[in-house]
């Protein structure tokens, strides 16, 4: 049964989310100030966490910086507040995922299973030999998940890892960031687009000599991506 940890000060707002997380065989805890929910996610053992920006005590940002920094568990925030800053802000941070109160707990409870069904996919890979990706400089190690950039080894969050191994592995095809979101996240992407945009722009940073004009990912207007050969 897969643990998870909700951090949310608004206890009316937490008890909905675990009630129906329960009802579909969860098992959930909940920390209801951000110090707290600190501990308790570095210090337990969980399989996902929902956490809320705005705490007493640490916020959702800092939660989730710091647990990024240890762990590649899935993150998903939600937030009353609707500024596309605050999004790309905890995407930037390793967030995976990011909903926008007020929503319905069943999409809560559809975008929890997507992401807990790619990351058990994730590490339950039992490929005997390390599948490696290597165009130009760029080494993707796509077994150990780990990514090196001219024989420098870069650090990557779990959906930027995704997200960049998906390209490369497909070259010169160019996918739209509907497709590219569908693919990466297991759902459709309800018009979100910055999810997909901020990651792209976070990959570039660690593997692209000059963002301005890349040579890895190329931006094809007013349709999508494409890993360039």
């Amino acid at each position: 049964m897969s643990k998870i940890l909700i951090v949310e000060d608004e206890e009316a707002i937490a008890d909905l989310e675990k009630d129906y997380l329960e009802i579909n065989g969860f098992e959930v805890e909940v920390a209801n100030d951000g110090k707290q929910g600190l501990e308790r996610a570095l210090a337990e053992d969980f399989d996902l966490f929902i956490l809320d920006l705005m705490l007493p005590g640490v916020d959702g940002f800092e939660i989730c910086r710091q647990v990024r920094d240890e762990k590649n568990t899935p993150i998903i925030m939600v937030s009353a507040k609707k500024d596309d800053i605050d999004k790309i802000r905890g995407l930037g941070l390793g967030a995976d995922d990011y909903m926008t109160k007020p929503f319905s707990p069943s999409e809560l409870v559809a975008r929890v299973k997507a992401h807990l069904a790619r990351y058990e996919r994730l590490i339950g890979s039992t490929i005997e030999e390390n599948k490696v990706i290597e165009i130009r400089g760029l080494k993707i190690d796509t077994t150990a998940r780990r990514v090196w950039v001219n024989g420098e080894e870069k650090s990557f969050t779990t959906k930027e890892f995704d997200l960049l191994t998906f390209l490369a592995g497909h070259p010169n095809h160019v996918y739209t960031k509907d497709e590219l979101f569908s693919e990466i996240w297991d759902m459709e992407s309800i018009g979100d687009i910055a999810t997909v945009t901020v990651h792209i722009k976070k990959i570039r940073e660690k593997v692209e000599y000059d963002t301005s004009n890349p040579q890895y990912i190329e931006t094809i207007w007013g349709v999508g991506y494409r890993f360039k050969m």
